[in-house]
Parts: structure tokens; sequence; C-alpha cells
């Protein structure tokens, strides 16, 4: 019985081991993939634009290092892209969508009410004004995501070709 004894105690031992191993494999592919996908996020243009089909840049990095194509940031580019493919010793690869127009929003300063739903919409801080005021947009910050024209209550925001705004 002392041998047998011994013998299951060594085993138990033995899969503990194992356990402990497989643990710390997983947690270290976990922290890999978090430094990765942190290396990823930082790529990005943070436009948080959504045109890749996630919610945000963060999200499309996360989707990338789980698999997802690094084709599908429009406003990164191909250069973005060809970036994110050698971060991640992927091939490169064509941008999936084509590079949208460069565009601008354009507020009709003379229809805003001032509500201030298109300055909370906006991720890039690019359009300046204050409540029951009108608005503008920065031209030189704004990325053409259109994250702005949704909210406004009495559709007074247009995208225009950034060479046609005012």
């Amino acid at each position: 019985m002392t041998g047998l004894a011994a013998s299951l105690a060594l085993a138990l031992v033995g899969l503990a081991a194992l356990f402990a191993l497989a643990r710390e494999e997983g947690q270290r592919k976990a922290r890999a993939a978090e430094t990765l996908e942190a290396q990823v996020h930082a790529l990005l243009p943070q436009t948080q634009c959504g045109h890749c089909g996630y919610a945000g840049c963060r999200p499309y990095a996360k989707a990338v290092v789980d698999g997802a194509p690094a084709t599908l940031c429009a406003p990164g580019g191909q250069e973005g892209a060809d970036q994110l493919a050698r971060v991640l010793g992927r091939p490169l690869a064509p941008l999936e969508a084509p590079r949208p127009s460069p565009l601008v929003a354009v507020i009709r300063e003379e229809e805003c009410i001032g509500c201030t739903k298109c300055i909370q919409a906006c991720p890039v801080d690019a359009i300046l004004g204050a409540a029951q005021r009108m608005h503008s947009v920065v031209e030189s910050w704004c990325t053409g995501c259109d994250l702005c024209v949704a909210p406004c209550p009495v559709d007074c925001i247009d995208l225009v070709p950034r060479s046609a705004a005012p």
C-alpha cells in the first residue's frame, strides 16, 4: 500500500506541475497579446471613426491581434496597413477599402442652435463652440469621420471635400 500511495502522490505532484506550467504559459500568452494589442493600437490613427466596422481604434486593435484583417483602416491608408502587417509578422496586403476622399465637416452656422451634440460626438475635438452658441469646425483638426452629422438635431452639418470647405 505504501508504494501505491507514493506513486499516487508522485502522479498528483506531476499533474499539479503540468497544470501550473499550462497556466503560466496561458498567462504569458495573454501578456504578449496585450503588449501586441497596445502596439497595434498605437499605430492606428485614433479617429474612432468606425469605418473599419469596429466601434473604435481599441476594439479594432484587439480584433486585429485576434486575427482580423489589418487592412480595414481607411484613415490609416496603405501605409498604416503596411505598418500593422510588419508588427504582426503578416504579409503586406492591399487596403481592403479604398481610402475615402478627404472630407471635412462644415457647420452651416446660421442654422446652428448650439446644442453641443456635435461637440460631444467629435472624437478629435475639432468642433468649437458653447451651449446656446454657434459652433464651427477647425478644418485642420477634422478627420472627416462624419460622427458629428447624425447627432445634429437641425441637420446643419455637411461633409464636403476639403478643398471645397469655406
